[in-house]
């Protein structure tokens, strides 16, 4: 009987959820570890990961294997849970042309999407220059997409995969790292904002957003991420601090 895969998470990071509609997708139980965002880079978690980044997973079934970074907790789940290629590459080009656009989430649209939220909403100060720079690189990732979705429904093969996936949380947050108003993330790209509909109108998705919106509230955060009543990361990031310094006296 498998036992439920760890998974650590801080619920406003788009990562984690990666791994949660995945493990969705296989039908593999798992139980979240939620933590807040100021326990990040500190003990216990720092001992799974000393990247201070979500998510983790350790898996009892393995011998309590501990993996961090989300690609390669992707490539793991699907190699070691889905021998059916529910959602994995049925030929040697799809493993391989999958693997390709698990990178380039990875390396491509996550940290350009990361920058331009960082530079639009949390950045102390307003540096048009990087504002411009990153939405740039959003909207060049925007139509790499568009045109190797052109006639297409997926990425990769007729079905649904862990690659289409790996975008849609970041997707989600279209709006929010560009600032623009909500619904235009995707204006421009009508075969993206397609692809990605049919990706977050599927019942893992749905749950998995169910999962994270009591997380959020538990924890007593707006949908970016702060606590309701901070204004900005800084405000917060002075609170923890503060909080910190307290405790240590």
């Amino acid at each position: 009987m498998t036992k439920p895969i760890q998974v650590w998470m801080a619920p406003p990071g788009p990562n984690p959820w990666k791994v949660v509609v995945i493990l969705e997708e296989l039908k593999v139980p798992y139980e979240i570890r939620s933590i807040r965002f100021e326990n990040i880079k500190k003990k216990p978690f720092t001992d799974l990961n000393p990247n201070g980044r979500v998510p983790a997973i350790v898996d009892p079934n393995a011998e309590n294997l501990v993996l961090w970074e989300s690609g390669a907790i992707i490539t793991y789940l699907v190699e070691q849970y889905d021998p059916n290629k529910i959602l994995s590459g049925r030929s040697l080009s799809e493993k391989h042309h999958l693997n390709q656009w698990l990178y380039f989430q990875a390396s491509g649209q996550g940290p350009y999407y990361g920058q331009a939220g960082w530079f639009n909403n949390h950045h102390p100060e307003k540096l048009p220059s990087a504002i411009e720079r990153y939405n740039n690189e959003v909207h060049r990732v925007l139509g790499v997409l568009e045109g190797c979705l052109e006639g297409k429904e997926w990425l990769v093969g007729d079905r649904i995969t862990f690659a289409d996936i790996a975008f849609a949380p970041w997707n989600d947050r279209l709006d929010d790292v560009t600032r623009c108003a909500s619904g235009d993330g995707f204006k421009g790209f009508p075969n993206v904002q397609a692809w990605h509909e049919r990706v977050t109108t599927r019942p893992s998705w749905t749950k998995s957003m169910e999962i994270k919106a009591k997380l959020m509230d538990e924890q007593d955060l707006t949908m970016v991420g702060l606590p309701k009543g901070v204004k900005s990361l800084q405000e917060w990031e002075k609170q923890i601090k503060e909080q910190d310094e307290a405790a240590s006296k």
